[in-house]
């Protein structure tokens, strides 16, 4: 697990892909986590790493908060995709690990070339895929309940709310909704959805939603649960 070099090109793009699919490096809100990948880039991402970009920003807006933020540091290699090594930290590769995952053997021993030993290698295979074949597949959903602000007091809120909902996606339903006063005079649309994780994530619903910028300042998510 990691991102590699943070400092290089190659790290920041390891990042950018993996800031693709989710707001922040743990969870749903800003932690320490961000504060500690944060701390390790030299410089802002460049406009072609949109994502990195957008949550390094994101981060750096917290400047005054950052020591506050919820979370326990980590070493950075615990943060990030798997399969990357973290060269930050000086890890060592993880031979141990490949070295236990050879002396698992589920069938037998490799050098076993007697009928016997492959009849029954195969016979478990069959059994396996007989059993997984029958296990139904569990499609992950999520509830969410967005904010979203408008730029003022004169805003069209039947306008704004029409524009969320115009909002089509595969995996996205979107629910009730209510104006919740602000101050001022301001009312923020409140409006729930619920949606499927592996379509639906709370980045594109940012992206698409801030794209009706006459009316919508920005969009924040405030509360987000498993189904």
């Amino acid at each position: 697990m990691g991102f590699g070099d943070l400092k290089s090109a190659s790290g920041l793009k390891v990042l950018n892909g993996f800031l693709s699919e989710r707001s922040y490096i743990e969870g749903y809100v800003p932690s320490q986590a961000d504060v500690a990948v944060f701390e390790v880039i030299s410089a802002p991402p460049t406009a072609d790493l949109s994502h990195a970009l957008r949550w390094y920003n994101h981060i750096q807006s917290y400047q005054s908060q950052r020591s506050s933020l919820p979370g326990v540091k980590k070493p950075l290699g615990q943060y990030g995709p798997p399969g990357v090594a973290d060269t930050t930290s000086g890890s060592a590769p993880a031979a141990k690990a490949n070295d236990d995952d050879d002396d698992i053997d589920l069938f037998g021993s490799d050098d076993e070339e007697d009928a016997e030993a492959e009849k029954l290698k195969e016979q478990r295979m069959a059994e396996y895929a007989a059993k997984k074949s029958k296990k139904p597949t569990l499609i992950a959903k999520s509830s969410i309940l967005l904010d979203v602000k408008p730029w003022d007091d004169e805003t069209d809120m039947s306008k704004l709310e029409e524009c969320v909902r115009s909002i089509q996606m595969d995996g996205l339903v979107w629910g009730q909704s209510k104006l919740v006063p602000v101050g001022y005079g301001i009312k923020k649309l409140q409006i729930g959805c619920v949606v499927e994780d592996e379509k639906v994530g709370t980045d594109i619903l940012e992206e698409r939603i801030s794209a009706f910028e006459d009316f919508i300042q920005s969009m924040d998510v405030a509360a987000f649960n498993k189904i």
